[in-house]
């Protein structure tokens, strides 16, 4: 089993920048979304071997808050990275050029990363995951969970560069 859970509120979200792979803070707001989806994962019983987080703060706080409530044990695992998005890091989220390039996989965005190779280390990641056959929460961002659900779900292009979930968000998936 694996759930996915987006990161809290970050102060890049509410200025409708893209984070991308830039270190953009948790809120307080964020922070305080993140103890509320740890109480809501203890309170529905979801249990896990571990905990996989992105090593950007905005997902390991989120993470590191839903540890501690949960008593779910922590590590970091770098392909949990967001997506490295390069000259539009830091540009408007709903900027016409950046949704444009969304829609082109194979493309690196000038200074960044593909879609496929997004893809690729992601689809890694979840196969060793399910060989694994354990439980798993993993805490990271919303392009990752684009990546998860298509794991997961077929989509067509169009579904896929729209995809998105809230700041803390809980997403179940089954092998």
């Amino acid at each position: 089993m694996i759930y996915f859970v987006r990161h809290g509120e970050t102060v890049w979200n509410v200025e409708n920048k893209i984070c991308g792979a830039t270190d953009s803070p948790l809120t307080e707001l964020g922070h305080k979304q993140a103890l509320e989806t740890a109480a809501k994962i203890k309170e529905l019983g979801i249990s896990a071997d571990m905990i996989l987080c992105s090593p950007l703060s905005r997902a390991k706080d989120t993470a590191v808050h839903i540890s501690e409530v949960c008593g779910i044990p922590l590590r970091e695992e770098m392909r949990l990275i967001e997506q490295n998005f390069g000259k539009y890091e830091s540009t408007p989220r709903n900027g016409a050029e950046f949704l444009e390039a969304k829609k082109q996989f194979l493309n690196r965005y000038e200074g960044g990363e593909s879609m496929f190779r997004l893809a690729q280390r992601v689809y890694n990641l979840l196969d060793e995951l399910k060989a694994d056959g354990g439980d798993y929460i993993l805490v990271a961002h919303n392009g990752i969970a684009r990546v998860v659900q298509s794991y997961f779900y077929e989509m067509t292009n169009d579904e896929y560069a729209s995809f998105g979930i809230k700041n803390c968000e809980i997403r179940e998936y089954r092998f």
